[in-house]
């Protein structure tokens, strides 16, 4: 078992190191001879990593992309989310696959390894409208003056609250939607119920350490600047986002007590922490909204959106990019052409409406899609339906959320630095360095591996 483990490592480090050492940051003659052209007749096998296609919303617009490459072209899905250590290996040893599903906030290290290449000629090809894609979900796929991804789908926080917890305590959903850090530690405590040194009710869970970037935000500073360059962990605003953010689950009994209770929830089913009223308030991605309402429609729900301290709505922008490895270059035109059809108005148009079709069979409302697409976003609110109250202000509150939205911008460490501040969080909630010490540390190392990363790509310009 030892000699295997070592070999994958070992692996995954001559990929990386094969990558670095090629990279030039920009791929700039990478796709030199690659032609794009919308109305060309295509050939050729499309392997596709990354990409599950287990719903309608996925295969519907499936079908449509599989359509528009022709009958010249084979697809083959290699099944389940995208392996990196796979991936890296594959590219490195010239046998990459055609199209990779990747987190938007991998494209910065992977164009800075060489591993996708840049989609200008892709684009301009293809005639793919960057303007219609929402601004920080193309921000998160554009490194160093060219675009890497075609963003996919679009993922947003609400403010989700118990209104029975709220009304019981003389509160409003106003007093926890993260405007008034003051009034939402005291919703927690109002909200919360520890029976005989145990938990039984969570006032308030500020969901770390995941949306950390949020309530930085919320207090003004941003994890990295904005040109992807200078790590900003310990910036006085954002030690104290986290001092806040923490200082929530401490009044509770602390981090681990409410996440043991958190977990222990039937968080998909009828038996959810709202459902059963064993939570006042929580920051959750609004895809919730449909579990919720799918599972336990009569539960006692009140929404809006993530406030910042000054009173606007804002929300942290993730998702999902289309992307074409390096070294694909025979295969370029058709995965092309693939993401564009997958990601266009009418692929999510015709996906949005077999959606609507299974919830009005279900007899169930339609609550919106929120896809990347800036342009089908608009057509599919439209399509939205009634669920009543208080779905519909969910639904309204989704919408507002992706209106105000913000990224973190690319950059060539991206994963080292995501590990550096979620390393630093999870030492804070753990009790093991306040914030900040525990941020100091994540300054100096995210620093160092963005310096480090930066030097490496431009050296190989």
């Amino acid at each position: 078992m030892r000699v295997r483990t070592l070999s994958k490592v070992a692996i995954a480090a001559v990929a990386v190191g094969m990558l670095a050492s090629c990279a030039t940051g920009s791929n700039q003659s990478a796709d030199d001879d690659i032609k794009y052209d919308r109305d060309a007749t295509l050939s050729g096998n499309l392997q596709v990593m990354g990409f599950g296609g287990v719903d309608e919303i996925a295969t519907t617009r499936y079908d449509l992309a599989t359509k528009a490459l022709g009958d010249g072209v084979t697809v083959k899905l290699i099944e389940g989310d995208l392996d990196m250590q796979q991936f890296l290996s594959a590219v490195a040893a010239g046998d990459p696959p055609a199209l990779v599903y990747a987190n938007r906030d991998q494209i910065g290290s992977l164009a800075a390894r060489g591993a996708i290449m840049p989609l200008d000629k892709c684009i301009e090809g293809e005639d793919i409208g960057t303007d219609q894609y929402l601004e920080a979900a193309l921000d998160q796929v554009t490194f160093d003056g060219k675009v890497y991804g075609i963003p996919e789908f679009n993922t947003v926080q609400l403010t989700m609250a118990n209104a029975d917890l709220l009304s019981a305590a003389g509160l409003t959903i106003d007093d926890v939607n993260g405007s008034d850090w003051d009034a939402v530690t005291k919703a927690a405590e109002a909200m919360m119920k520890n029976d005989g040194g145990k938990l039984s009710v969570i006032g308030v869970d500020t969901k770390l350490p995941e949306f950390f970037p949020l309530w930085a935000k919320s207090n003004g500073v941003d994890l990295i600047s904005e040109d992807g360059r200078t790590a900003q962990l310990n910036d006085p605003k954002a030690v104290e986002a986290l001092e806040f953010a923490v200082g929530v689950y401490d009044l509770q009994g602390g981090f681990s007590a409410v996440k043991a209770y958190r977990d222990s929830a039937d968080f998909f089913g009828g038996g959810n922490q709202y459902a059963t009223n064993v939570l006042g308030s929580m920051w959750m991605e609004q895809w919730y909204i449909n579990v919720l309402n799918d599972v336990s429609p009569d539960a006692p729900m009140a929404f809006d959106t993530f406030h910042s301290k000054d009173g606007e709505s804002l929300a942290y922008a993730s998702g999902s990019a289309w992307a074409i490895p390096a070294g694909s270059n025979e295969t370029a035109p058709a995965a092309c052409r693939f993401a564009r059809v997958m990601t266009e108005v009418d692929s999510w148009v015709a996906a949005a409406q077999a959606r609507l079709d299974l919830r009005n069979a279900d007899g169930k409302p339609f609550t919106g899609v929120l896809t990347g697409n800036a342009d089908a976003d608009e057509k599919i609110r439209e399509m939205v339906t009634s669920g009543g109250e208080p779905w519909d202000t969910g639904v309204k509150k989704m919408y507002e959320a992706n209106d105000n939205t913000f990224s973190l911008p690319a950059n060539p460490a991206d994963a080292e630095f995501k590990t550096a501040w979620q390393d630093a969080v999870n030492r804070v909630l753990n009790g093991q360095e306040d914030p900040q010490t525990a941020l100091d540390k994540a300054q100096d190392e995210a620093q160092k591996a963005l310096d480090a990363a930066w030097k490496k790509m431009e050296n190989g310009k």
